[in-house]
Order: C-alpha cells, then sequence, then structure tokens
C-alpha cells in the first residue's frame, strides 16, 4: 500500500509540473502575442486555455483517490497544498488567457506610443512562479519565504504603469480604449504574480507546517496583558 502511495505521489508531482510548464509557455505566448502584435498567437493561447483547465480536473481527482490512503501528516499536507497550487496554476493560465484576448484586440488598433515597462512586469511575476515551483520541487521553505516579499516590488510597478496609463488617457482621449486594454494586461501580471506568492506560502506551509498567509492573526488571537 505505501508503494503505492509513493508511486501515487510521484506522479501527482510530474504532472503537477507540467501543468506549470503549460501555465508559464501560456503567459509567454500571450505577452510575444501582446509585444509583436501577433493576432493568431493570441487565438492559440485562448485556446490552449483548456489544457489546463483538464490538467486542473485530473489532479483533483488524483488528490481525492491520494487523501483516502495518505499514511501521515505530511502526505496529507503534500495533497493538499498540489491541489492548491494547481487552482492557482489554473488560474495563472486564465489570466495569460485576458492578456491574450487584449493583445486580440489592440492587435487590430494603432499602437499605443507610450513607454510601458510590461516586459519587466512580465519577468518579474514569471520569476516568480518559477521561484515558487523551485522551492516546491527543492524542498526549499527558506527560499519560499523569501519570494513573498518580491510581490510588493510587482505591485509597485503594476501601480506605476496604471498611473502612467491615465495620465496619458488624459492627454490623448482618443486612446482610452486602448490604454484600458494595456491596464488590463498590467493588472493580470500582477495577479499572477500574487498566484506564485500564494503558492510560495503554501510550500511553507508544505515544508514547515506553518501558515504565513496571515502573520497577525495567532498575535490577534492572544489575550491583553494585564
Amino acid at each position: 500500500m505505501e508503494n503505492y502511495f509513493e508511486a501515487g505521489l510521484d506522479e501527482l508531482r510530474q504532472k503537477l509540473l507540467t501543468m506549470a510548464s503549460h501555465a508559464e509557455t501560456a503567459v509567454n505566448q500571450a505577452l510575444h502575442a501582446l509585444l509583436q502584435r501577433d493576432h493568431d498567437l493570441a487565438l492559440q493561447v485562448k485556446e490552449n486555455d483548456r489544457v489546463l483547465d483538464r490538467f486542473e480536473v485530473e489532479i483533483d481527482e488524483m488528490v481525492v483517490q491520494l487523501l483516502t490512503k495518505a499514511p501521515l501528516a505530511t502526505n496529507l499536507r503534500l495533497v493538499t497544498v498540489a491541489m492548491k497550487i494547481s487552482q492557482n496554476l489554473e488560474r495563472i493560465g486564465d489570466e495569460a488567457t485576458k492578456i491574450a484576448k487584449r493583445a486580440r484586440d489592440l492587435s487590430q488598433e494603432p499602437p499605443v506610443k507610450l513607454n510601458l515597462d510590461l516586459p519587466r512586469l512580465a519577468r518579474m511575476a514569471l520569476d516568480m512562479l518559477k521561484a515558487a515551483l523551485d522551492a516546491f520541487v527543492n524542498h526549499d521553505s527558506a527560499a519560499a519565504r523569501a519570494l513573498v516579499p518580491r510581490d510588493k516590488q510587482v505591485d509597485a510597478l503594476n501601480k506605476e504603469i496604471h498611473q502612467a496609463l491615465a495620465q496619458y488617457m488624459v492627454e490623448n482621449p482618443d486612446t482610452i480604449s486602448r490604454c484600458l486594454h494595456l491596464m488590463v494586461v498590467s493588472k493580470s501580471l500582477e495577479r499572477i504574480a500574487d498566484h506564485a506568492k500564494n503558492m510560495a506560502e503554501d510550500v511553507v506551509y508544505l515544508y514547515e507546517a506553518q501558515d504565513i498567509r496571515h502573520p497577525g492573526a495567532k498575535a490577534a488571537e492572544k489575550p491583553a496583558a494585564g
């Protein structure tokens, strides 16, 4: 029974990593479609989103089967964390689809003449995603903890991009529709980073059995002094 369970865990890990590779590819393709104004690639990203949806369903089914056979608490954590990572990867795929949809629409219109740092925002988000997955694979909770604060840098850059676009719309009202598309793209990249942060927090929980999502929660539960 134990050997069967370990084999199931290995299969679950591999499927999760394959799903992660698809999610990363989807984001890269969506960004390429946006920057290169590639209408056909944008459509392809939307079609490929079904693959991630299917992965999530398959992983959920594997998790249900493994939960009934988990012999140790650490095994239970691994199985439940795998399901949560799968959900975050599926949502990253959804954000890639949003970016692709905006890329498709923008490819039909003249480009906005504004130098935005969307490629850097994308690199930051994708680097966080890769770091979260590496921490999961390498059992590295310290790396996962170190990743979490990087989300604030992504938030700050997203805010800068939104402010630049808002100012540009005021000065060029004819670009409002296009600028709104770019705002959605920036927000989607920020959300991808959020999902990577969620995954890092799950990795800490997996390997340290500590929930770091709400650091003030335990302190708030303590009775007041005196």
